[in-house]
């Protein structure tokens, strides 16, 4: 219920001014974006791979209204895969994206986003690194699962997200489940009706679990996006018993959240990639974190009563 306020917050143009005028707001952001700039996060990087966690980047920003500014996100995209290049990292960086950003929702959407897309996953496999493509809400899927198949005919390494709360993702799994397939698992963010997904929080955690065993039993690459201690415990015990090593799956969690543990998984041999993003436009990002994980919010409470 809290979580469904909070997304509900995240769209509205009121709450992005007074929260944006919060003096603790940037306090509180830094946690979870690092920066406002590819210079900003190119030291970010730096940092979190010398200590042996690898990343996946998100240039924040949704409310594409115009063609001009979807082929602006394609750009950043570009300046970053421009700054990566002499770090010469591979797939320890590469980045998400979504395509609502590349124009999706405007008229043309799909092919406007698909032609915008395209360069950015031209320019990652140029340095040997490769794309994720982020999952939306449901009306948007069917649009990134095409994008993701025409790209992968020529970049078979582009990754895309299925979230767990969907009741059509355990059907999305068994056909993702491929060799090459680069999958990553999430439980959602977005407030989605009864007909479309699941609403508890214990029929979500059953669902994940399933549809992480496909992946799992699949021949594809799973990526396990959770902060939840139990989940990434099963995680690990089906990948036991599917036979991968440690390089055949990897774990991915949010900059900012559970920090320590990505430090221990990484040092236990486990692939342990941060979600990492950056950027001005961190309002939408920001507040469906919060709605994700409730609990941030009182960390938000918390630093305002301190702060302000």
């Amino acid at each position: 219920m809290l979580g469904s306020v909070i997304l509900a917050a995240s769209r509205s143009d009121r709450m992005r001014r007074l929260i944006s005028a919060a003096p603790v707001t940037k306090q509180v952001v830094d946690r979870f974006i690092p920066g406002e700039t590819v210079d900003d996060i190119v030291p970010v990087v730096e940092e979190l791979t010398g200590r042996g966690l690898e990343l996946t980047m998100d240039v924040v920003g949704e409310d594409i209204t115009t063609p001009a500014q979807a082929v602006a996100a394609r750009d950043a995209y570009l300046r970053l895969v421009e700054r990566l290049k002499p770090l010469e990292l591979g797939t320890r960086a590469e980045m998400s994206v979504k395509l609502s950003m590349f124009g999706q929702a405007l008229p043309g959407g799909h092919d406007l986003a698909l032609a915008n897309v395209r360069p950015v996953v031209e320019a990652a496999a140029a340095i040997g690194t490769t794309v994720t493509l982020d999952a939306e809400d449901h009306t948007t899927l069917d649009s990134m699962f095409a994008v993701h198949e025409e790209l992968r005919r020529d970049f078979p390494q582009t990754g895309c997200v299925i979230q767990a709360y969907l009741l059509r993702t355990e059907a999305d799994a068994r056909r993702l489940a491929a060799a090459g397939s680069r999958v990553r698992l999430v439980k959602g963010a977005y407030n989605e009706p009864a007909e479309v997904a699941y609403q508890q929080k214990h029929e979500i955690d059953k669902a994940y679990v399933r549809v992480l065993r496909t992946l799992m039993e699949g021949e594809g690459y799973p990526m396990i996006g959770s902060h939840d201690p139990r989940l990434i415990s099963i995680g690990q015990e089906l990948a036991r018993r599917a036979g991968r090593k440690p390089d055949e799956y990897e774990f991915q969690m949010l900059y900012g959240i559970r920090s320590e543990e990505h430090l221990r998984l990484a040092a236990e041999g486990h692939r342990m990639r941060v979600y990492t993003a950056y950027g001005t436009d961190w309002y939408g990002y920001f507040m469906r974190r919060l709605a994700e994980k409730p609990a941030n919010l009182l960390f938000f409470a918390r630093s305002t009563l301190t702060k302000g």
